[in-house]
């Protein structure tokens, strides 16, 4: 018996020796998995960890025959159809949000099919119904999701893999342009086994500590890592093996092991890829800024973006930049239409009345049809000469009363787009010469703005020309560019409440009939694009004026300190453009009394007469028995309406005068949950000086010696109380003058929900009156005070001819010069 458990034992160990040997050569990187050819308990038990409720077809949107379910349309056999398929990986947590962002944007431009790929347990988020979702069983949320991952490539292969041609594992945090990966993937052998990403090898910290050979490599994760069919159909019988045998927690890593293990293909190692498949390192603020980026117009993919909200930013900048190509190839079809019926000799106007182009040209083709070219504008008298403007760090101009000035932000963001589609052009089959040609500064430039045809440029531009093939060098070099950015159709959107007016199509007049040729006649007749628009706006001014518009509740809310004159004439205004004709309008006056005052019991009297005349009208004075805080003084008037349905707000101070198309201005352009309204108001200069030779004044006379526009003023403002409450309100910690305004201005702008409309509006003026800036104000608020005060004294040519006409001319120019001096250096 003891021979016999000794030998037993000593068996028991061998065995357990060649078990434990096994596992310990299993585990050492670079030996490779062992694959077993018979399939055990632990392996059903794997195979049971990814079949899904829900049939595969179904979620996707295709039958089992490879039809489309529901809407119909092509089937997977149609190459726009079965070119990709992208499995992006998601969580229970973003499903209700970066899952339907993605779903929403790029998500439905795809050439094929999306789905999103999730924990066991996940559901669609309530009012997403068509969410193409997958919870993978066996799966949680967890990181790293190496799991997830491979689990995720094992469902696509097995359920779509005889369906499309590339397969695509993506984050939910990344931005796809599906046209430009699509024209790169038509333009590859889906039958040969490619793994595309971006290479990495990892960072400094990790390098040697991934288990991968010196030329080894793996395609990170996060711009996406797209798979060719052959490549998926050797990767997926073995994903098993894969997460048994892992070596670091990178999801990305282990990936690339595999496909390198079992598809013998690396991932490709092309300097190129980092531009085509973008990573951004800046975290959770990457493409939340400018998107105007050479990296964001070059790339096919973006990565990351965690604010989900700022994916249908991106959406639509990119459906504005396809908007602009089809622009631009909308205007070299004119001309090349242009050029074709020169050489047939024929009239352009005549060719384009007969058909097919007829009722079906986009544009006036004797105008768009013009060659590029600075000379298309010929002044007939001197007062149509277009002058050119100066671009040297500043911009410098003759027909504009400060000669050098900032460059204005519209002019300079016209720069850099020009400046990168030249670059773009230039770099147009730069990487088949094997040389680079980038932008290093303007040197000067010209600039003048045709009204008719659009902008002309000429530019002295400072490039770096490098060559990468060949004999290397790098050369600064010079070139001059003559361009102009053409003009093209006007295109309007009619909005009413928040919502577009969708105009009825107009019907195709049949051939030969007399409207046919009266269409064409009013075409010749139209004399150009000029008329064209004239006619235009002439059309919507008289249509804006028949309107009626809806009669929405306007809640005036008027702060008031002392003033009484002032408030008078407020008064006599509101009277005679609200009450009088029975405009829909309530006015609460917050006041602040106080023993200074004397005009305390006259501004009771004048409300109270008021609300005698108009006893229909909703007329309140809210008196505050406290500092004058024009904050505090908005938000209790705010609070004092208390109607859940009429609950515009508009904020209005004392010194404004207006007429009864503002009304019409403020109830269209404040929706609901939508849109405020922060008009641009016009500000006048100082009477004493503007109507010195004793004109008489006007209010609404509006130029550059009157007054100015206050763009940088937000004090007038037209909110809905909900959409007040949902920005958190006004900040009535603010005391004094000034700085609540854009305070309030700055909630509405970051609130995502929200749009802010901001217009300039001449039948909206402040009044011109002393501007008293209080001892007692911070420092920053005491800037702004004084710096208004200055503004609101003369126009630039008053003072210039007052500074000349001044027996201190020489003292005031001398100061002037060494102004300038310091400024300069």
């Amino acid at each position: 018996m003891a021979a016999r458990r000794s030998k037993l034992s000593w068996a028991c160990g061998l065995i357990l020796g060649l078990a434990a040997g096994l596992v310990i050569l299993g585990g050492r990187p670079g030996s490779g998995p062992t694959v077993s050819r018979c399939q055990g308990a632990d392996e059903q038990a794997f195979d049971s960890m990814y079949p899904v409720e829900e049939d595969p077809f179904a979620v996707i949107g295709l039958d089992a025959e490879g039809g489309e379910g529901d809407p119909p349309s092509r089937g997977p056999t149609d190459p726009r159809r079965s070119l990709l398929f992208v499995g992006v990986m998601t969580a229970k947590k973003y499903l209700a949000t970066r899952a339907v962002a993605v779903h929403e944007t790029w998500g439905k431009e795809l050439p094929g099919k999306i789905a999103f790929f999730s924990s066991e347990g996940s559901r669609r988020p309530p009012g997403h119904p068509r969410l193409p979702l997958v919870a993978l069983r066996g799966v949680d949320d967890s990181y790293p999701p190496q799991k997830k991952s491979f689990l995720m490539l094992q469902y696509m292969w097995e359920n779509y893999g005889d369906r499309f041609e590339w397969f695509v594992r993506a984050d939910d945090d990344v931005y796809m342009r599906p046209d430009r990966l699509a024209a790169l993937l038509r333009s590859v052998d889906s039958s040969r086994a490619y793994f595309v990403g971006q290479a990495g090898r990892g960072n400094q910290e990790e390098f040697g500590s991934l288990s991968l050979e010196y030329d080894e490599n793996f395609c990170m994760g996060g711009p996406g890592v797209v798979l060719s069919r052959e490549t998926l159909a050797r990767v997926a019988p073995h994903v098993r093996a894969c997460l048994g045998n892992l070596y670091t927690t990178h999801e990305d890593v282990e990936l690339g092991r595999c496909v390198r293990r079992f598809a013998r293909v690396s991932c490709t190692w092309s300097y190129e890829m980092q531009t085509i498949l973008y990573h951004n390192s800046s975290g959770k603020d990457a493409f939340t800024g400018s998107l105007k980026m050479k990296e964001v117009h070059r790339a096919i993919t973006l990565h990351p973006i965690k604010r989900h909200n700022h994916l249908y930013r991106i959406h639509n900048y990119m459906k504005g930049l396809k908007i602009h190509d089809a622009q631009q190839r909308i205007l070299q079809l004119h001309r090349d239409l242009a050029a074709m019926t020169a050489l047939l000799g024929r009239p352009i106007n005549q060719v384009i009345s007969e058909r097919p182009f007829h009722s079906k040209l986009i544009g006036d083709s004797s105008m768009l049809g013009l060659k590029p070219s600075l000379h298309k504008f010929q002044p007939r008298v001197e007062q149509d000469v277009i002058e050119w403007d100066f671009i040297y760090r500043s911009l410098y101009s003759s027909s504009n009363l400060n000669p050098r000035r900032r460059m204005e932000s519209a002019l300079r963001e016209g720069l850099d787009d020009v400046i990168r589609e030249v670059m773009d052009m230039i770099n147009q089959y730069s990487r088949q010469r094997g040389r680079v040609i980038d932008f290093k500064e303007i040197l000067y430039g010209y600039h003048r703005m045709n009204p008719v045809f659009g902008a002309d440029y000429i530019l002295d531009l400072l490039l770096v020309y490098k060559k990468y093939r060949g004999r290397k060098m790098t050369v600064p070099v010079r070139r001059h560019a003559y361009l102009q950015q053409q003009f093209t159709g006007l295109e309007i959107r009619e909005m009413k409440n928040g919502a577009e007016v969708v105009q009825p199509h107009d019907e195709p007049v049949g051939e030969g009939t007399e409207d046919d040729n009266e269409g064409v006649q009013g075409q010749e007749e139209a004399g150009g694009l000029r008329e064209g628009l004239l006619r235009l706006t002439e059309g919507l001014m008289m249509s804006a004026t028949n309107e009626k518009q809806p009669e929405k509740l306007i809640n005036f809310i008027l702060p008031l300190a002392g003033r009484f004159s002032t408030f008078q004439r407020f008064v006599k205004n509101f009277e005679e453009v609200c009450l009088e004709p029975r405009e829909r309008v309530s006015l609460i006056v917050v006041l602040f009394p106080s023993e200074d005052d004397s005009s305390v019991e006259e501004t009771f009297t004048l409300v109270k007469a008021l609300q005698s005349r108009h006893v229909w009208a909703r007329i309140e004075v809210i008196p505050v028995f406290d500092g004058f805080a024009r904050a505090n003084a908005l938000h209790l008037g705010a609070q004092h309406v208390s109607s859940p349905v009429d609950d515009l707000l508009l904020f209005i101070d004392v010194d404004m005068v207006f007429d009864a198309s503002v009304l019409r201005r403020v109830r269209l352009n404040t929706v609901r949950g939508k849109l405020a309204y922060f008009p641009i108001v016009f500000s006048e200069f100082d009477p004493g000086v503007v109507y010195a030779n004793g004109t008489a004044i006007s209010h609404f006379h509006i130029d550059e010696v009157t007054g100015y526009w206050r763009q940088y003023g937000f004090g007038i403002a037209s909110v809905y109380k909900s959409d007040l409450i949902q920005v958190g309100g006004l900040n009535v910690s603010i005391r004094g003058w000034g700085k609540e305004d854009v305070d309030l201005f700055d909630r509405f702008v970051a609130d995502a929900r929200l749009h802010v409309m901001r217009a300039p509006d001449a039948r909206l003026v402040h009044v011109w009156h002393t501007v008293e800036c209080s001892s007692h104000l911070s420092e920053q608020q005491t800037r702004m005070c004084c710096a208004t005060r200055a503004d609101t004294y003369a126009s630039a040519r008053q003072l210039g001819s007052l500074i000349l006409d001044s027996p201190s001319k020489d003292t005031w120019l001398s100061f002037a010069r060494a102004r300038n001096a310091i400024t300069t250096s």
